[in-house]
């Protein structure tokens, strides 16, 4: 049996399998990768930026059928699909408009002489991405680095194999240099190999925390950096003076955006008393007015999960949630269909002794905490081992930015839910991970800052 496979979640039928490599086939791709980097070397960013203009282009061109590759492989609506594939030319184009002037050297005041540091490239890139996103996962390391003159190797995740081989090749056909984004259908085993590689600098990886942990353990016995992007249990904190237009619009897919399968969603509302009743009304109303279906069909509000082994994962996280304490408010009628379907659920009373208290769950469960005051509301945000996003919920905005700054996380949102943008950092702190992706600090990532002192007028006096 392949070790790679794409499956239809609405169908749960197999329409595509890949095999790993071979070890010549590694061999020869971290050849190619490394040559590239060699002759990169010489070359001045702008040239790639131009590069990536053209493969925004084709991204464009191409959108239809990357969207559909992915809401046939892993269940996501196909507008919402269609967006993603929109988030990576967009980043696309961030890094060729940005790119060579963020890489410009930067000068060091100092007592010695004229001094800055130059940012260059270190080689070539590990990149480990998950199937949420298969395509905007790949983009966010792959932009960056390529600018940079980075060239990169990707694992993707098991399921989403068919949009990794897409994502190549049309990046490809974008002008990209042969090298520039290699997809391999790598084993645990390869991986490590491949990470050990001296010919690889740099690791990045977004996934789960028992992913990363394995990951990051490999890098680092082998003196390599990483980024690591993980799990998060976001929390949404309404407070009192919430206006309910706003509330609801930040609600309204907070929870069901890509079917609650985010590390940023929001998946702990943190809410005052006041507005506790409000919050289960408006979640029970956006739960409740989902339609179940295709997700190729325009209709089709509730897609299935990824996998049938997802929404199994899932199943049994509630089962543990309920059998600890925790009450169900809402849960949505039973779907009768063979797809990976999971019935959205709203939880109350998770209790800190709860086994699924610090537990991300991954999918449509909804869990609401009353709290008595403001202080209540930052202390359970922070009670919690992840610290990927959160949002606050006000009308005050300079006390929400208060607020927001009490937070233990990466990022936090006003008035919203998560948003993403290739000029914005993503990243975590905790056990959501460490390093940035996007923005200038993804762009420096992977660059070595190489500091350049001229001590000539030192050596004249």
């Amino acid at each position: 049996m392949a070790k790679y496979e794409s499956v239809n979640p609405y169908t749960n039928e197999v329409f595509a399998s890949y095999e790993n490599p071979t070890d010549q086939q590694i061999e020869e791709s971290l050849a190619l990768a490394h040559a590239l980097y060699k002759k990169w070397r010489h070359e001045e960013p702008s040239s790639r930026a131009a590069i990536l203009k053209d493969i925004a282009a084709k991204f464009q061109e191409k959108e239809e059928e990357m969207a559909k590759t992915m809401t046939l492989e892993m269940g996501k609506k196909l507008s919402e699909a269609k967006e993603e594939v929109e988030i990576c030319i967009g980043i696309l184009n961030y890094y060729a408009d940005h790119g060579p002037e963020l890489l410009k050297p930067v000068d060091l005041p100092n007592p010695y002489g004229r001094a800055y540091y130059l940012k260059q490239a270190t080689g070539v890139i590990m990149a480990c991405e998950p199937w949420n996103f298969p395509l905007y996962q790949v983009i966010r390391v792959f932009a960056p680095n390529f600018v940079v003159g980075n060239p990169m190797l990707l694992k993707h995740a098991h399921n989403v194999p068919s949009s990794a081989a897409l994502a190549a090749k049309i990046v490809k056909s974008g002008g990209a240099p042969e090298g520039s984004l290699l997809n391999l259908y790598l084993s645990y085993s390869q991986l490590d190999q491949v990470i050990a590689d001296p010919r690889v600098q740099g690791v990045a990886l977004t996934g789960s925390e028992r992913g990363g942990a394995s990951v990051a353990e490999n890098a680092g016995k082998n003196l390599k950096k990483s980024t690591m992007e993980l799990g998060g249990n976001d929390a949404f904190i309404v407070l009192s003076d919430a206006d309910p237009a706003v509330l609801k619009a930040a609600l309204s897919d907070a929870r069901t955006y890509n079917n609650g399968q985010v590390c940023t969603s929001s998946k702990r509302m943190i809410v005052l008393a006041d507005r506790y009743e409000e919050v289960l009304a408006d979640m029970k109303e956006i739960y409740s007015g989902l339609k179940w279906g295709d997700p190729l069909e325009d209709s089709t509000t509730l897609p299935p999960m990824s996998s049938q082994a997802a929404k199994e994962k899932l199943a049994k996280q509630v089962e543990a949630a309920v059998a600890g304490g925790a009450k169900v408010y809402y849960e949505y009628p039973e779907i009768d269909a063979p797809g990976a379907f999971s019935r959205p659920i709203i939880l109350t009373d998770m209790t800190k002794d709860n086994p699924m208290f610090d537990q991300e769950m991954f999918g449509p469960v909804c869990v609401v905490y009353k709290v008595k005051d403001e202080a209540e509301a930052i202390a359970l945000a922070n009670d919690s081992s992840y610290g990927l996003g959160s949002s606050v919920i006000s009308s005050d905005i300079k006390h929400a930015e208060e607020v927001a700054s009490q937070i233990e996380t990466g990022m936090t949102v006003i008035n919203g839910r998560w948003i993403t943008d290739g000029s914005l950092p993503f990243g975590g702190v905790k056990k959501s991970g460490y390093g940035r992706e996007l923005s200038p600090l993804g762009l420096n990532a992977f660059v070595n800052e190489h500091l350049v002192i001229d001590f000539t007028d030192q050596n004249q006096q």
